[in-house]
């Protein structure tokens, strides 16, 4: 690496060379060095540019710490005044006393380089939650998301409790409740009548649920145990990882027909559930399944209205070409959907595989079981 210094010294050398008459080819040659180096050394104005180059040799920053500055920085962060204290309670200590030594920034990076920036305190260092493991639905009753959301009761700060389960792959609906308060029992008794009406006792089964007492009570477990049923859970306070569940919720909350005066009584709420429950599986055209009804997917009929779509749109095409512009609208299936999905994979973006590869739209039979992927 040839210096900035360095580099004026032989172009000055080069100068006084072609000034006498010397050709400048022959100039650079005799110092080891190529014509077009030279012109890159230079800039426009005629001055000499920087090497830039990573591993160039810089020259060693004016602000720069010495070693007795870093040693004293050491010695103070190790004295036993402050051998338990971070540099963000020594700092204002040190000023209170009119003693500065460095930044706080300054002794962070000091005791970095040093290895002395550990954890100190008897308390536990914050643990890095791993995401949970995700899933993947290839057909109806292999995963399915469940939680409890408050309904608002008669008077304010009284509440009624609806538990849903809500299948990944069909967004369907397969088992509610609506109770008084939460309970492990309530959720069991959910989970029981759900498998017991979709018939998937001897179906493998994922339920994926967040962290809350009654998705991890001994009864709701030992139920999960009897039915076959494996656990999946949330990190803690993370919504993101039942997006489903939350999605589903936003939906019932948000129709028009949501009584915003709250529920009278707990046989009012039942009743509007159930009135919901019936639109939602049976009359809306979910977005992430190409506008079908979640029933229309659960029982493998979206194929073919799917087709249906996709032939009219062909034939509005074929009738006036001149108004298209390139392909028709995507009519085409999605394939298989994924509960918690590797985030940096863009092929799976948000909480459903609404544009999965053809190859993945036909995996996995009704028996097929649901693909894990490890954390």
């Amino acid at each position: 690496m040839t210096s900035a210094s360095d580099r004026r010294h032989i172009v000055a050398l080069i100068g006084e060379a072609t000034t006498a008459g010397a050709r400048l080819g022959a100039a650079c040659a005799t110092l080891g060095m190529s014509r077009r180096t030279l012109q890159r050394w230079k800039d426009p104005e005629g001055g000499i540019r920087e090497d830039r180059r990573p591993s160039a040799h810089r020259p060693a920053p004016a602000n720069k710490l010495s070693e007795e500055e870093r040693d004293r920085i050491v010695a103070t962060c190790a004295s036993p005044e402050f051998a338990s204290l971070p540099p963000s309670q020594i700092v204002p200590r040190l000023a209170d006393r009119d003693i500065y030594i460095g930044s706080e920034s300054s002794i962070y990076r000091v005791l970095r380089e040093r290895g002395q920036n550990h954890r100190r305190g008897r308390a536990r260092p914050a643990a890095r939650q791993k995401p949970p493991t995700g899933f993947e639905a290839k057909a109806p009753c292999q995963v399915w998301s469940w939680d409890i959301t408050w309904l608002p009761g008669p008077i304010a700060g009284a509440f009624f409790y609806l538990y849903l389960i809500v299948d990944i792959f069909s967004r369907k609906i397969v088992g509610w409740e609506v109770h008084e308060r939460e309970a492990s029992d309530f959720a069991a008794e959910v989970l029981k009548r759900a498998v017991w009406s979709e018939r998937c006792l001897t179906s493998p089964l994922v339920l994926h649920a967040d962290n809350g007492s009654p998705m991890k009570g001994a009864t709701m477990k030992v139920t999960m145990e009897r039915l076959g049923v494996i656990a999946s859970f949330s990190r803690p306070r993370v919504s993101n990882d039942n997006p489903f569940s939350e999605a589903l919720f936003r939906t019932c909350k948000y129709t028009p027909r949501w009584p915003t005066r709250g529920f009278a009584t707990i046989d009012e709420a039942r009743a509007w559930v159930q009135s919901f429950v019936r639109w939602y599986n049976t009359e809306h055209r979910h977005s992430a399944i190409r506008f079908v009804t979640p029933d229309q997917r659960h029982r493998g009929e979206d194929k073919a209205l799917l087709a249906e779509r996709h032939r009219v749109y062909e034939f509005a095409r074929a009738a006036h070409p001149e108004r298209w512009s390139g392909k028709t609208r995507n009519w085409q299936p999605i394939g298989s959907v994924w509960l918690n999905p590797e985030r940096p994979d863009a092929g799976r973006g948000g909480h459903g595989s609404a544009d999965a590869l053809p190859h993945q739209a036909g995996g996995g039979g009704p028996m097929a079981g649901p693909v894990e992927r490890a954390a």
